[in-house]
């Protein structure tokens, strides 16, 4: 009998499908880390070993940066743009906490007309916020 011999193929490995999974990967790596960095807003709040109080649900967050810059729901705003937006808030104030995060070398004068703005706007509670202090932790 005349058998045809086979020829034994050598195994190989097929590389199009891996070098699809790498770039997958390549790619999904490439787009989950990669992230918008927002610069923060640093404020060093000073230091105190007073008692702190709840926090309130109804609250305002104003913060004062060391240069004199205000920020209303981290976004920075002028004094009169600030005192118009207090304003808005009409007799809601008188359950509302003002909360002022002043920084610790902000000018006092700038911390003086931000509770003046929080008085005339109505704010029944006044809360500045400080840090512990360190050897307290």
């Amino acid at each position: 009998m005349g058998f045809r011999r086979r020829t034994i193929e050598e195994p190989r490995v097929e590389l199009t499908p891996l070098i699809d999974v790498v770039f997958l990967l390549l790619i999904f790596f490439m787009i989950s880390t990669t992230f918008i960095e927002k610069p923060g807003l640093k404020i060093n709040l000073p230091e105190s070993s007073a008692q702190q109080i709840r926090q309130d649900s109804l609250e305002i967050q104003v913060y004062l940066s060391a240069n004199g810059d205000i920020y209303l729901k981290r976004e920075k705003i002028s004094l009169a743009d600030l005192l118009h937006e207090l304003n808005s808030y009409g007799d809601r104030t008188n359950k509302m906490t003002f909360l002022l995060m002043a920084d610790r070398d902000a000018l006092h004068g700038k911390v003086i007309q931000l509770m003046d703005a929080a008085k005339m706007a109505g704010f029944a509670t006044l809360a500045i916020a400080t840090d512990k202090p360190a050897g307290s932790r």
